[in-house]
């Protein structure tokens, strides 16, 4: 071959490559105007796909709320299931203790609403940020960034976190609205852009089998970031290419698949701008393939902003390009389009994004609510 036929084939290479990115990328002012598209927009019905939100009792601290009204006013929309965290450093804040205060209470008010429940035992990642919550005394250092956490590496965080994740199911094993355990968040995937440490798949694996040691009678979910555009696939198949991600181990271990789907999000931002990925709903990978014999749900669907910074902003009579209310119809709708085409029924689909609605309707827009009503209403 040709220098010059092979120049030709590499910048035809690069072309195509570079055209789905390209199409992919938004510049977009991060403040849009609120409108009520949300009321019109068709919605795709359910069939048995049961819908639930995730409770963040961080989150609603960070939004001046207080964590169990803000749950109790979720309760009262007919969701049909709440997935719960058991946050390690809030339940351990001293070395031998084990505190079920807060997870107790979110636990009787999830069941006096007849609602079922996931609980991620954790323990080093659970659903939310920073989703690290391991207890300051079962770390003599930091973790290094670029560490692989496994068996070998930190043989005695292992230990803790058996023990822990052990101590958790024990506690609500007997509880009948419990329908699942998850086993960390994203267990094996970095800690999005800011931490580059991992836990290796062994050390995943050894806290599932202490769960199903401590309870064999319910299935364990595993969940994982589904990639959504094609720069967020290639960096996650850069980032986790010795081991796999997360999704991967859920596919070998997990008797649930969670999938996180974020279709819009910011990766950059300067002042009023900021720089988005749209992802497309075709280009999800989601082969029926891959999941021949186990459920399938969506763990996050985004219901809330994605932008540059953890907290989304205050915005007055306006919403985040991101996510806006009409936004939080489409996701849902995408989803279940893109999972019906491949064949896969979803057993769940939990908004994420709860604590923002109602801080929302406090400071007097009810429009997420009301998207998220609208999506419960339809049969």
């Amino acid at each position: 071959m040709t220098a010059r036929r092979t120049s030709f084939l590499g910048a035809a290479a690069v072309g195509l490559l570079a055209a789905p990115l390209v199409s992919e990328v938004r510049v977009r002012r991060i403040a849009q105007p609120l409108t009520y598209r949300w009321r019109t927009l068709e919605i795709e019905p359910r069939g048995p796909t049961m819908l639930g939100f995730s409770a963040r009792p961080r989150q609603a601290e960070a939004f001046g709320l207080d964590p169990f009204d803000t749950l109790r006013t979720l309760l009262e929309l007919p969701f049909g299931i709440v997935r719960l965290g058991a946050y390690w450093n809030r339940m351990e804040p001293a070395a031998g203790a084990f505190d079920t205060t807060e997870l107790d209470l979110q636990v009787e008010a999830v069941e006096r609403a007849g609602r079922k429940i996931v609980i991620c035992v954790g323990a080093v990642k659970t659903f939310g940020y920073p989703e690290c919550f391991i207890p300051g005394h079962h770390l003599d250092r930091p973790i290094p960034e670029g560490t692989l956490v496994t068996r070998r590496t930190h043989p005695a965080l292992l230990d803790a976190a058996t023990a822990q994740v052990r101590r958790v199911v024990e506690r609500y094993r007997g509880r009948p609205s419990v329908v699942a355990w998850q086993v960390e968040h994203e267990a094996v995937d970095p800690l999005g852009m800011e931490h580059s440490w991992r836990l290796g798949t062994d050390f995943v694996e050894d806290e599932v089998a202490a769960v199903r040691a401590s309870d064999p009678t319910r299935p364990i979910l595993l969940n994982g970031f589904l990639p959504t555009s094609l720069a967020v696939r290639a960096q996650q198949a850069w980032r986790t290419r010795d081991q796999g991600d997360s999704l991967a181990l859920a596919r070998r271990v997990a008797d649930i698949v969670g999938l996180d789907v974020y279709p819009r999000h910011a990766v950059v931002g300067a002042g009023a701008w900021s720089v988005y990925l749209e992802g497309r709903p075709r280009a999800w990978n989601l082969p029926r393939a891959q999941w021949p014999s186990q459920q399938v749900m969506v763990t996050e669907g985004q219901a809330e902003p994605w932008e540059t910074s953890s907290r989304p902003p205050d915005l007055h009579e306006r919403v985040s390009y991101s996510c806006g209310p009409d936004r939080v119809i489409e996701n849902y709708y995408s989803c279940m389009r893109a999972a019906r085409r491949r064949g896969i029924e979803l057993s769940a689909y939990l908004f994420w994004g709860a604590e923002y609605w109602v801080r929302r309707l406090r400071d007097g827009d009810p429009s997420y609510m009301g998207a998220v009503t609208r999506v419960l209403e339809h049969g």
